[in-house]
């Protein structure tokens, strides 16, 4: 996708004035984010729970705090909005921040209808402001060494990848019922890694599923996924994901290809090893992933002022934010019907969503 960008704005802006739409945990991530960031101003803030948005307004400085995110948008200091809200309120903000002229941050996803996405993404274009998409996957350091190894072509041509990741437990079950499910709420930020890292569009998934817990499985999702891939250029891949490991956060990724591999572990709260006589041990993994990828929510945050300030294409496009969604519905498809599906099948087949 190819974002336009405002003819008449100028190259650059000294300060980039923004507002927070949800005032939640990943909207205060992003606020401690950008007070950090001298050329990014945050003038607004909102949410559904007005006393929400007070309270960030009062630990982060933020000069006005409302309910209404079209008071957001409404605000001729704003340039741009950063939307944090619940997943069912994405389209409709991105739909009139667009068509009001600002700059948009989203969280994943965009929608979970695909004629949505495609209309909202339109309404971007149309408007010609800039849009990223909050996978924030792609600002981690260790995850960008193995993109530059692939696509520097350290490794040679890239046979297959494998990704594990597993989070230390399930989510409340109220979240879970309006999240989506695992293809599209969890395994969409690892749709998103295999065609960051492989550098190829994914053309088949394959998947197998099952649940471990009742209440989850009561509400129609599962909560242990493989999914299998083939890439445009051949390689073949697997992601292995799970709503419970007991020891933590686990975030693990390799890649074999011709000329060697590269492949990235965990991270850990330090690097001490300690050694007895009867066994060696570390410390367990971060347990969260606020704690794991606090670095790449600021740099994700950066890159999208400077795209802002720089009129530059952003980092993460729409597309970017497209593509995992259908991805999850070939997911979703294979499984029901226990067969291998092409991507095309969702993107231009009867199935469209």
């Amino acid at each position: 996708m190819v974002i336009a960008t405002d003819t008449e704005m100028p190259t650059t802006r000294q300060v980039v004035r923004l507002g927070i739409i949800g005032a939640g945990r990943i909207g205060q991530v992003h606020c401690l984010a950008l007070s950090r960031n001298p050329k990014a101003e945050v003038v607004i803030v909102a949410d559904f729970f007005v006393k929400a948005a007070e309270a960030c307004a009062q630990k982060f400085g933020i000069p006005s705090a409302v309910q209404d995110w079209k008071d957001v948008i409404r605000n001729p200091a704003v340039d741009g909005v950063i939307i944090c809200s619940p997943s069912d309120t994405h389209h409709e903000i991105i739909l009139g921040a667009a068509k009001a002229g600002k700059h948009i941050f989203c969280e994943k996803p965009i929608d979970y209808n695909l004629k949505r996405i495609d209309e909202a993404l339109a309404t971007v274009a149309q408007s010609g402001v800039k849009f990223q998409l909050g996978f924030q996957r792609r600002f981690d350091a260790n995850f960008q060494r193995v993109r530059q190894a692939v696509q520097g072509g350290e490794i040679g041509e890239p046979f297959m990848l494998n990704i594990k990741s597993f989070d230390p437990a399930p989510p409340p079950l109220a979240y879970l019922k309006q999240s989506g499910g695992l293809f599209f709420d969890m395994m969409t930020h690892d749709f998103d890694m295999a065609r960051f890292v492989v550098g190829s569009e994914i053309t088949e998934v394959t998947a197998t599923a099952t649940s471990f817990d009742k209440e989850i499985t009561a509400i129609g999702d599962i909560t242990t996924a493989i999914v299998s891939l083939k890439f445009e250029n051949g390689a073949v891949g697997v992601i292995q994901c799970c709503r419970k490991a007991v020891y933590g956060y686990d975030q693990r990724l390799e890649v074999l290809g011709s000329e060697g591999a590269v492949d990235i572990n965990n991270n850990y709260p330090n690097t001490a090893t300690v050694y007895g006589a009867d066994k060696i041990k570390r410390d367990l993994p971060l347990n969260f992933f606020m704690d794991r990828y606090k670095q790449a929510y600021e740099d994700e945050m950066i890159s999208f002022v400077d795209a802002v300030a720089n009129d530059t294409p952003t980092a993460v496009t729409g597309m970017d934010g497209k593509i995992p969604v259908v991805l999850a519905f070939a997911a979703t498809k294979s499984l029901q019907e226990n067969r291998t599906v092409k991507v095309n099948e969702i993107l231009y087949g009867k199935s469209v969503m």
